[in-house]
C-alpha cells in the first residue's frame, strides 16, 4: 500500500510537471494586429477563395515614434478602377454560384482584401487568409470550417511576388490577374503561381517590333521601380538594342513620391532628342510624371505605353492629352462580360466599409453622418438627445449622402465598361479556379490522378490536389478564348494595339489600330494599320526619332567618340570610295579600271586617254612631223638635183644625204607616238627615235671631227698640214656607220631582252587610264639615249673647236648652232615632260623630237639651200675652194669682193667628194 501511494504521489508530481509545461508552451502573445478591408461571404459556403486587389493607392502616413504601441497604417488614395476589379470577382463568383453546369453543388464563398498597392499589406493579407484571422499564426489555420482553394491576385507584380513566396510554401494555389512580370514564370521559386495576363516578355517583345517597324532608332526608357518595370524594360532594351536602336536615357519612377526624382525625369526628356519614350509602368507609379508634362508643357513627344496604363483612367485624362495625345500601348484581351454594369450599379452604400467610402468619393458627401441619423432614430434615446447627438457631429464634404443616389449620374472609370481588359482578366481568373474546383470535384473514384488512383475531397482537399488541376485544365470562355496554362503557368499572350485619340468632348477614345499574337508566324506576330494612327498634336505622320539623320548614299557612317553607335557624323567617301546603300559602315573601294561618280553612290570607268590621231592635238602634231618630213625631203630634192656643184659636194655629200635621210626618220618617228599604244608601236617609236638620232648625230660628227682637225692644223700655221686632208672621205663615212652600227646593236639586244610593250597606267591621274608604253628596261632606255647624247656632246665639241677656222664656208658654225639647238630643246625637255601627265607627256616628247629635228635642218641646210637656189653664182669652185686670191692676182679687187660676200655666207669647205 506504501509502495502503491508513492507511485501515486510520483504520478500525480509527473501530471503536474506534464500540465505545468503544457501551459508554459501554449501562452501566446500577440505582436500585432493587422489593419484590413475587405469583404467576406463565407457563411454555409463550402469552399472559399480569397481575393487581394490595390483598391487604394498608398499607405496613409503613420506615425514614426516609437513611445507608443505601433499601428498598421490605414490606406488612402481611392482607385475606382481596381474597386470595379474587385467588385467583378465578386460578381464572377454570384454568377458562378447561380450556375447548373459549373459547380451544381458548391456554393463559393470569398475572402477579398484590399493590397493597398503596398507589398506589407498584400504580405498583411495573405496571412490572414492563410491563418483564418486577423492575430495571424504563421504556419497555422487557426479557423475550421470550409477549405481554402486558392487566391485571385494581388495585383501588381511586386505585390504578386510577395505573396506568391508565402504561398508557394505551401504549393498553395494563387492565379493573377494583372501580375506580367517575367520573373514569375520561375517555378522554381514559384512553384504554385498561374497567371491569366500575357507574360511581360512577350509584350516587351512586341514593344521592340513596334519601335522597329516605325524606324525609330533613338528612344527613351521610363521603368517603375519595381520588378514589372525593371525587368519589362530590361528585356525591350536587350531586344532594340540588338536591332542597333540605341537608348537616349533610362529612368525610373520613384515608388514613393518624390518630385525633385520626377523633376530629374522631365530635365532629362526635356535634353534629350529622342522623340519616342516607352514607359513600362503601373497608371499609379507614372501618374505624378505626367502632372509635371502637362506643367512643363512638354508637347512634342510620343510615348509607348504598357499594358499596365494604356487604358487607365488615371492617366488618360482630357487635361493629359497635351502632353500625352497620340499614345500608342499594347493592351490584353478585351471582352464583354453580360450582366456586369447592372451589378456594378446596384451596390448598398453600406454594406462594408470599403463601400462607403467608394460611395463618399463618387458623389463627394458625407455618408456617414446618414448612417449615424438612422442608427440613433431606431434606438432608445429620446427625440432631445438624438437633435443634440446630430447637431455636435461635424460632417467631413460640403454636403450628406442619403444612400439613394444614382450611380448611374456619376461619371468615372468604375461604372465604364466599354474597355474590360483586366476586368476581364478578373472574371477569367475567378472561373479558372472554378472550372478547377468543378473537376476536382466531379472525380470518378478509381480513376483519380493521386496516389492508388485516389481522387480530393471538395470538401476537405489540400491545395496541392488543385493545383494539379489547374495546371492541367484547358476551358472555353463565353468570348470562345481558349484558357490553358503552358509549364510556366503562362497563358498565350496575344495584345490589341492601341492608339490614344482625342474625341470631340476632349476625351479619350482607346482606337485600335493593330493586333499582335505571340503564337503567329515570326512575321505576321503584328499587324499594324499606319493609316488609322492619330499621332500627338494630331499629326498623321508617323514622327522621326533619331540621333543623327541616314547617311545617303556616297557616305559613310562616322561614328562620335563616347557618344551611342545611333549618334554619328555622315562622312563622304573619298576618291575612288562608294558606298551605294543608305547607313554604309564602310565605303567600298572601286576597281583598278573604274573610279567613282560624283555622288559617290557608284563605280563608273574609268577614262581612257591616249593620244589619238582624230583630236587636234594629234592631227597638229601629225602636220607638223609630214611637213617637217616633207620639207627635208625637198632640201634632198635639191641636194640631188645640185649634186654635182661645188656646195653639194664638199665636205661628203653621201653624208649630208645620210644626215637628211636620219631627219626623215626622226620627223617620222614621231608619227608613231601617237595612237592607241600597241606593241609594234611602242617598239617602234623608240627604237625610231633612237637609231634616227644616232645615224643624224654619227653623220654630224662624221663631218665635225674632219673640221676640228683641220682646225687645229690651222692654228699650227703648217700650210701642209692645213692644204692637207688628215681623214680621207671613206674615214668620215666609216665613223658614221660605225657610231650608228653600235646604236643598232644596243637597240636590237634591248628589243630581244626587254622591249617596250603597252600598259595602262592606272596611278597617275585617278580618274583617268593612261594607255602609254612602258619602256622594258630603265637601264637599255638610258644607255641608249646617253649614247646619243654622247654623240651630239662629241659633234658639239669638235664643231665648237672649228667654228673659227679661216676659211671662205665654216660649216662648223651652223653645225654649232644646230647643236645648241639641239641642247636647249631636249634640256627644256626634261622637266615639262616630268611635269606633264597622260597624252600631254606624249605630246612633249614629240614637240621635242620635231623641234630638235627643225634646228638641225634649218642650222645645216637652210643657208647652203640659199647659196644654191638663191645664189648659184657663189656655188662655184673656186668661191667653195677659195681659189680666186692664189689663181686672179691681177684682179685683187674682185677677190676681195667675192671673200667679203662668201664670208658673209660662212659657208666652209673642207673637201670633196672623191
Amino acid at each position: 500500500a506504501a509502495k502503491r501511494k508513492v507511485h501515486f504521489l510520483l504520478g500525480l508530481c509527473l501530471l503536474f510537471q506534464v500540465f505545468a509545461y503544457l501551459s508554459a508552451e501554449s501562452t501566446c502573445k500577440l505582436k500585432a494586429k493587422f489593419n484590413l478591408y475587405g469583404y467576406k461571404n463565407i457563411e454555409k459556403k463550402k469552399v472559399i477563395v480569397g481575393g487581394m486587389f490595390p483598391v487604394h493607392f498608398r499607405l496613409a502616413s503613420s506615425n514614426s515614434s516609437t513611445s507608443s504601441v505601433p499601428q498598421s497604417s490605414d490606406c488612402e488614395g481611392f482607385n475606382f478602377r481596381t474597386f470595379r476589379w474587385l467588385q467583378t470577382m465578386r460578381f464572377a463568383i454570384n454568377e458562378i454560384n447561380n450556375r447548373e453546369d459549373i459547380l451544381p453543388n458548391t456554393d463559393l464563398g470569398y475572402v477579398i482584401y484590399d493590397s493597398c498597392f503596398t507589398i506589407s499589406k498584400a504580405v498583411e493579407g495573405t496571412l490572414t487568409y492563410l491563418t483564418g484571422q486577423d492575430e495571424a499564426v504563421p504556419n497555422y489555420r487557426c479557423s475550421s470550417g470550409a477549405p481554402l482553394a486558392a487566391l485571385i491576385g494581388a495585383g501588381a507584380s511586386d505585390l504578386s511576388i510577395a505573396t506568391a513566396r508565402i504561398l508557394g510554401l505551401y504549393y498553395f494555389p494563387q492565379v493573377s490577374y494583372a501580375s506580367s512580370c517575367s520573373v514569375l514564370e520561375s517555378k522554381f521559386q514559384f512553384p504554385s503561381f498561374l497567371r491569366t495576363i500575357p507574360n511581360d516578355v512577350h509584350q516587351s517583345q512586341a514593344m521592340a517590333r513596334l519601335v522597329l517597324h516605325f524606324g525609330w532608332t533613338w528612344v527613351a526608357t521610363i521603368a517603375s521601380d519595381d520588378d514589372y518595370g525593371k525587368y519589362g524594360i530590361k528585356v525591350f532594351k536587350e531586344q532594340v538594342e540588338e536591332a542597333g536602336v540605341c537608348i537616349s536615357f533610362s529612368e525610373t519612377l520613384p515608388k514613393v513620391y518624390s518630385r525633385e526624382s520626377v523633376l530629374r525625369i522631365v530635365e532629362a526628356i526635356k535634353k534629350s532628342t529622342a522623340n519616342i519614350i516607352v514607359v513600362f509602368s503601373s497608371d499609379v507609379d507614372f501618374s505624378p510624371l505626367t502632372e509635371e508634362l502637362v506643367a512643363h508643357n512638354i508637347t512634342n513627344k510620343t510615348w509607348i505605353a504598357s499594358e499596365a496604363w494604356i487604358t487607365s483612367a488615371l492617366i488618360s485624362k482630357p487635361e493629359y492629352n497635351s502632353a500625352l495625345g497620340g499614345t500608342i500601348g499594347f493592351a490584353i484581351r478585351r471582352a464583354d462580360i453580360p450582366g456586369l454594369k447592372s451589378y456594378l450599379l446596384n451596390l448598398d452604400p453600406y454594406e462594408d466599409r470599403l463601400t462607403e467610402e467608394f460611395w463618399e468619393k463618387a458623389f463627394n458627401c458625407t455618408l456617414g453622418y446618414t448612417r449615424t441619423v438612422r442608427s440613433l432614430n431606431t434606438s432608445a434615446l429620446s427625440s432631445n438627445d438624438t437633435d443634440t447627438r446630430i447637431h455636435n457631429m461635424d460632417p467631413v464634404a460640403d454636403h450628406f449622402c442619403t444612400g439613394l443616389e444614382s450611380l448611374e449620374r456619376i461619371n468615372n472609370t468604375y461604372s465604364d465598361v466599354s474597355e474590360l481588359r483586366l476586368t476581364y482578366s478578373v472574371y477569367k481568373s475567378v472561373y479558372t479556379v472554378a472550372h478547377a474546383l468543378h473537376n476536382l470535384e466531379h472525380c470518378e473514384p478509381g480513376k483519380g490522378p493521386f496516389p492508388m488512383n485516389s481522387c480530393a475531397d471538395i470538401n476537405n482537399f489540400e491545395p496541392w490536389q488543385l493545383m494539379y488541376y489547374l495546371k492541367n485544365l484547358r476551358f472555353t470562355t463565353h468570348t470562345n478564348e481558349d484558357i490553358f496554362f503552358d509549364d510556366n503557368g503562362d497563358v498565350k499572350a496575344e495584345y490589341d494595339i492601341i492608339n490614344w485619340q482625342e474625341k470631340p468632348d476632349g476625351s479619350v477614345s482607346y482606337v485600335q489600330i493593330g493586333h499582335y499574337n505571340s503564337t503567329a508566324p515570326a512575321e505576321s506576330r503584328m499587324t499594324i494599320n499606319n493609316d488609322s494612327i492619330v499621332w500627338n498634336n494630331n499629326i498623321l505622320q508617323a514622327p522621326r526619332s533619331v540621333c543623327s539623320e541616314s547617311c545617303l548614299p556616297g557616305t559613310r557612317k562616322g561614328i562620335r567618340q563616347g557618344e551611342p553607335v545611333c549618334c554619328f557624323d555622315c562622312i563622304p567617301c573619298a576618291d575612288g570610295e562608294i558606298s551605294n546603300e543608305t547607313d554604309a559602315r564602310e565605303c567600298i573601294q572601286c576597281g583598278e579600271d573604274y573610279w567613282s561618280n560624283t555622288k559617290r553612290d557608284a563605280c563608273v570607268p574609268k577614262e581612257i586617254e591616249f593620244l589619238d590621231f582624230s583630236e587636234a592635238l594629234g592631227i597638229t602634231l601629225i602636220s607638223i612631223s609630214a611637213f617637217g618630213a616633207c620639207i627635208t625631203i625637198a632640201v634632198a630634192i635639191i641636194f640631188l638635183v645640185h649634186r654635182n656643184t661645188a656646195l653639194v659636194k664638199a665636205n661628203d655629200r653621201t653624208l649630208s644625204f645620210f644626215l637628211l635621210l636620219s631627219l626623215v626618220i626622226t620627223f617620222l618617228s614621231s608619227i608613231v607616238f601617237i595612237g592607241r599604244p600597241q606593241h609594234w608601236s611602242c617598239m617602234t617609236s623608240q627604237v625610231a627615235l633612237a637609231l634616227g638620232f644616232a645615224m643624224c648625230l654619227s653623220c654630224i660628227m662624221g663631218k665635225t671631227v674632219v673640221l676640228m682637225l683641220r682646225a687645229r692644223a690651222a692654228k699650227a700655221k703648217s700650210q701642209e698640214q692645213a692644204n692637207g686632208d688628215p681623214i680621207k672621205p671613206i674615214h668620215q663615212k666609216s665613223i658614221a656607220l660605225v657610231c650608228t652600227l653600235i646604236q643598232v646593236c644596243a637597240c636590237t639586244v634591248w628589243l630581244i631582252l626587254l622591249p617596250p610593250y603597252p600598259v595602262k597606267n592606272t596611278a597617275s591621274q585617278n580618274i583617268k587610264i593612261i594607255l602609254e608604253c612602258n619602256i622594258g628596261s630603265i637601264i637599255f632606255i638610258c644607255c641608249i639615249f646617253a649614247y646619243d647624247i654622247l654623240l651630239a656632246l662629241l659633234g658639239f665639241i669638235c664643231a665648237f673647236i672649228a667654228r673659227k677656222m679661216p676659211d671662205n664656208f665654216n660649216e662648223a658654225k651652223f653645225v654649232t648652232f644646230g647643236m645648241l639647238v639641239f641642247f636647249i630643246v631636249w634640256i627644256s625637255f626634261v622637266p615639262a615632260y616630268l611635269s606633264t601627265r597622260g597624252k600631254f607627256m606624249v605630246a612633249v616628247q614629240i614637240f621635242a623630237i620635231l623641234a630638235s629635228s627643225f634646228g638641225l635642218l634649218a642650222c645645216i641646210f637652210i643657208p647652203k639651200c640659199y647659196i644654191i637656189l638663191i645664189k648659184p653664182e657663189r656655188n662655184t669652185e673656186e668661191l667653195v675652194r677659195g681659189k680666186s686670191q692664189k689663181n686672179d692676182t691681177s684682179a685683187p679687187g674682185t677677190s676681195v669682193s667675192i671673200s667679203s660676200e662668201l664670208n658673209n655666207t660662212t659657208i666652209s669647205t673642207v673637201s670633196v667628194d672623191d
